[in-house]
């Protein structure tokens, strides 16, 4: 089969395509054919080793997996004997970031507790853009940030993959749902529900009048200082993604504020979970979710691809088919 493989830590141009051994699954996993995969930001640790904390997990010299690719869509080729939850035909859908990566090539092996059945209502690329960016808003807005019907929400960072995700399903939750993002995608978050924009090259989120019960920073290098100030009293910010230094603030400081005062301050550790893959999987069957896609490459051009997402101004998802 075809694969892409990554021996060594630096720039996407590490990255090779090569015939690599077709894999067979044990007792408890599954063979997917891989129709399309999708980007995300733990692909590109993957690829650089950094943060260099992330190298613990990843391998301290060089990756421990040395085929990348989290988010997939495929039909199931062949099933261990134990599994149960899949037959050879299902077509699928899954982050494989708890079970070995893997996912950008024309076959994988993965656990079932991995996989959700993919929704009937929408294309492979459509469910490989889903998994790891939907799971991610879902757990940021609804475990760590608490969501409830009625709450004022700010996303920052609205209109990649975790933040397209993230306004739809805060929409879902009932929620109203303010996204900042640039000039290019204002339409974009129109178009997904946003009730209010701001445009970030215009106007600053906190010269705003209004205080929000819940911050969600997907992108960005803004201060905690920044984002607590529009907070509510007893209200929520949670670090998704964003520079490392933001990220190193929240994690040493997030705890501190959070005891000393009445708003909260945390950071997401997105982990891969069935449960709440089959909960966006009934986000997107029941169309209250959607996936959005910017640019679509081929497995050969995987190098262009993580050059492109390297840029950071993808619109929604990063999708590679295969």
């Amino acid at each position: 089969m075809k694969a892409i493989i990554c021996n060594k830590y630096g720039s996407p141009d590490v990255l090779e395509l090569k015939e690599a051994e077709k894999p067979f699954p044990t007792e408890n996993q599954v063979l997917v054919k891989v129709h399309a995969a999708s980007l995300n930001f733990g692909n590109l640790v993957l690829l650089t080793g950094k943060p260099f904390l992330a190298r613990f997990a990843f391998g301290l010299t060089k990756p421990k997996y040395s085929i990348p690719g989290g988010d997939i869509a495929g039909t199931v080729e062949a099933v261990g004997k134990d599994v149960t939850l899949f037959k050879a035909g299902d077509e699928v859908f899954g982050d494989l970031s708890g079970c070995g990566w893997g996912g950008f090539a024309e076959y994988v092996t993965v656990h079932e507790y991995a996989l959700a059945l993919k929704p009937n209502n929408i294309s492979f690329e459509e469910a490989a853009a889903a998994p790891m960016a939907g799971v991610t808003a879902l757990q940021g807005l609804r475990d760590k940030g608490k969501i409830k019907s009625g709450d004022k929400v700010l996303i920052y960072g609205a209109s990649g993959g975790v933040g397209t995700f993230a306004v739809q399903i805060a929409k879902a939750f009932g929620a109203e749902v303010t996204g900042v993002c640039s000039t290019r995608n204002v339409e974009i978050l129109r178009s997904i529900g946003a009730d209010h924009i701001l445009d970030y090259s215009k106007e600053r989120f906190t010269q705003q009048q209004d205080y929000y019960d819940l911050v969600l920073g997907v992108n960005g290098s803004n201060s905690l200082s920044a984002y607590k100030r529009v907070l509510k009293r007893n209200g929520n910010f949670v670090h998704v993604g964003g520079s490392e230094a933001q990220l190193y603030k929240t994690l040493f400081f997030g705890p501190f504020i959070s005891m000393t005062g009445s708003r909260k301050i945390s950071s997401l550790l997105q982990r891969a979970s069935q449960k709440d893959l089959n909960d966006v999987k009934e986000l997107l069957e029941t169309s209250k979710v959607k996936s959005i896609i910017d640019k679509r490459f081929k497995l050969s051009e995987i190098t262009e691809a993580f050059k492109y997402f390297q840029e950071g101004h993808a619109q929604g998802k990063v999708v590679i088919t295969i």
